[in-house]
């Protein structure tokens, strides 16, 4: 048997290897040792703050805390516009891994609108994937509830509360108010988002709109801490947010809602200012609507009825609306005919029944057969005589007319502080160059002189013009908005000063036109209208027509309701005529003459204003009166995106010849 060669074991060599090998893994390890010792102090030592920071914000959320809205109170103090506590349901998109499986979800266990789910979207797209999104607004108690037992499920969904816009007495105020509204898309793009943020509404319309930087006031915020889910441990910090500061209107809402009761539900406007200083005491528009439903954001139900209805419940007819005034310019155009010299109180023109032009066979009627015979300018404002306005407008020229009529706050803006107002139409030879290529013609200054024509005014430059003159030409710009506070703080009043000097430079002017229009109301147009009333009482009826005549209908046919389809109603007033202290334009879209229908509505917003001073007018000196307060309950009356529809503007340009015919009754009864 062979014996096996056997290798002699070289135990240097592997001494050796082994050496070298411990020294290559051991230079590794130390290798890879400084490696990281270098990453560990670049972490910990040279970026300590920035992920001691990450690590602060992984534990601790700051959460937004929107602020109160402010209040809105009338001129006595009564709660016209109030935040109310609610819940919401609100999304965290970050949180919620499936959104289009939680949409799906969340809809088995809370109805959610198509409207809902469209807003959420559009301020998903908008929105930071951190912040929270509302889901639903104003849940009830039930859904509350059903999402309380199945929570568990919806992870990055929540129930947080919140106030909410409520309107005591809904339709009364709603064109003046207007509401709030959900924050959209677009809003988004407009509002400052560190100063909306954790916001949901916005002013819509009305002074919710117009005072919207004071209404919202300045968000705070609140440090929360959180676990590894993201649920809310504790508060560590808070920041309150200012709330916004609180509106007291000039309105009485004991005179608003008499204005709103007046009209028993027929389409028109009124608008009552204090002379002295402009402030606005009622300001309806019939019919209104009920500004609770856009709050949280009106069903496509709802909104269609609103915006298909005939009547237009959304315009406000008072700021947006503008109609031929008929005859209640006529003292407006005597007092310019005073200021320019080209009449004198005791000038006379001869009332026959119809007016002609020198040179021409068309003829203008008045609106009483065989005229008012011979009168001065008292007689001519008590009685309307369209005889004595046709020769003033053509002496008077149509650019001395439009002129002066400008200065009385027609044809621009009067400034109030709403937004949205109308400008309505001035006649003048440079705002029909704008639409004709024919020139003036005679005929069209003697329309304007009775307010027909291309006149067109809202009820708001009716009411300011009438104010202006009430307050002896001193002009000031209607305000709605007298006082503003802030929490615990007293009122501080928004001053109102006179825009321009007076426009009538001498008493006697005043005098004489005041004098024809208390004749108006004793002997005149609007005789039996005020009977019994405390104190005089001026004013001034208008009944516009709103087709031209083509026959005699309207001298044979006395039937009133005939008639409404065809006129419109005015009327305006002041008083105490010794000292005003409220003026008034009152309209009704559909009414058969101006003093018989649109007068009793002028007395009933008077009567309710003298109750709101404690049936007595106290002396000029006096402060201010407080009104009552009405009751808790809101009163009961008929129902801002308002909707305004085009003025009634001729469709086409009359000359002189073609619609000659258009007359204006002066307002007989």
């Amino acid at each position: 048997m062979a014996l096996r060669r056997r290798s002699i074991k070289d135990s240097r060599g592997e001494a050796a290897l082994f050496r070298a090998r411990a020294f290559v893994g051991f230079a590794l390890i130390l290798l890879g040792l400084s490696v990281l010792a270098v990453r560990y102090s670049f972490l910990q030592v040279q970026r300590h703050d920035e992920f001691a920071l990450r690590s602060e914000n992984n534990r601790v959320k700051p959460r937004a805390i929107p602020p109160a809205r402010g209040l809105i109170f009338d001129r006595s103090g009564v709660l016209l516009a109030d935040n109310v506590p609610a819940f919401r349901l609100e999304v965290v998109p970050e949180q919620v891994p499936d959104m289009q499986a939680m949409l799906a979800g969340i809809r088995e266990v809370i109805p959610l609108g198509d409207d809902d789910l469209e807003a959420f979207r559009k301020q998903l797209r908008q929105n930071r994937r951190f912040d929270s999104v509302p889901l639903k607004l104003h849940l009830t108690e039930d859904e509350i509830a059903r999402f309380a037992i199945n929570r568990w499920r919806f992870p990055g969904l929540d129930v947080v509360p919140y106030l909410t816009r409520r309107y005591p007495y809904g339709p009364l105020f709603a064109h003046v108010i207007g509401y709030v509204g959900r924050i959209d898309a677009d809003d988004l793009n407009r509002l400052d988002p560190d100063r909306y943020k954790g916001t949901s509404h916005v002013g819509r319309s009305g002074l919710e709109r117009s005072y919207e930087d004071m209404l919202h006031g300045e968000p705070g915020y609140e440090l929360v801490e959180v676990n590894a889910d993201g649920r809310l441990q504790r508060v560590l910090e808070t920041h309150a947010p200012k709330p916004g500061k609180n509106l007291y209107l000039s309105i009485d809402a004991r005179v608003q809602k008499a204005a709103m009761d007046a009209f028993a539900g027929r389409p028109g406007s009124a608008v009552a200012i204090d002379p002295r200083n402009g402030q606005v005491m009622a300001m309806v528009s019939v019919p209104s609507y009920d500004p609770n439903l856009f709050v949280n954001g009106i069903s496509k139900t709802d909104y269609t009825a609103y915006t298909s209805a005939e009547d237009k419940p959304l315009l406000n007819r008072a700021l947006k609306s503008a109609y031929p005034p008929g005859s209640t310019v006529k003292p407006f155009l005597a007092l310019g005919g005073l200021e320019y010299g080209v009449r004198r109180p005791e000038d006379t023109v001869l009332s026959t029944g119809e007016f002609c032009i020198p040179g021409q066979q068309r003829c203008y009627r008045d609106d009483k057969r065989g005229g008012d015979g011979v009168v001065n300018m008292v007689r001519a404002i008590q009685h309307s005589t369209n005889t004595y306005f046709y020769k003033l407008a053509l002496d008077l020229g149509i650019d001395r007319l439009s002129a002066w009529m400008g200065s009385l706050g027609f044809g621009h803006k009067t400034g109030i502080d709403l937004l949205g107002e109308a400008e309505g139409i001035l006649p003048s030879r440079e705002w029909k160059a704008t639409r004709s290529k024919f020139g003036w013609f005679p005929g069209e200054t003697i329309l304007a002189g009775i307010g027909q024509g291309y006149w067109n005014v809202t009820t708001l430059q009716l009411a300011h013009a009438t104010a202006t003159f009430a307050g002896h030409g001193t002009p000031y710009a209607p305000r709605l908005v007298m006082a503003t506070s802030a929490v615990k703080e007293s009122r501080v009043p928004l001053p109102n000063p006179p825009s321009g000097p007076s426009l009538i430079h001498k008493d006697n002017y005043w005098n004489v036109v005041n004098q024809g229009m208390e004749a108006v109301i004793t002997e005149g147009t609007g005789k039996g209208q005020f009977t019994g009333f405390p104190y005089v009482v001026a004013g001034k009826s208008g009944t516009a027509e709103r087709f031209s005549r083509r026959s005699n209908d309207y001298d044979n046919n006395k039937n009133t309701a005939y008639l409404a389809t065809r006129h419109r109603a005015w009327f305006i007033g002041y008083t105490p005529t010794d000292s005003p202290r409220i003026a008034i334009a009152a309209m009704l879209e559909q009414g058969a003459w101006g003093a018989s229908d649109a007068g009793p509505i002028v007395r009933k917003i008077m009567e309710a204003w003298l109750a709101s001073q404690g049936g007595a007018v106290p002396a000029r000196t006096a402060p201010e009166a407080s009104a009552p307060a009405l009751p808790a309950s809101a009163p009961e009356v008929p129902e801002d995106t308002p909707v305004a529809t085009p003025a009634d503007v001729p469709a086409q340009l009359p000359s002189d010849h073609d619609d000659s015919g258009q007359q204006d009754d002066g307002g007989h009864q």
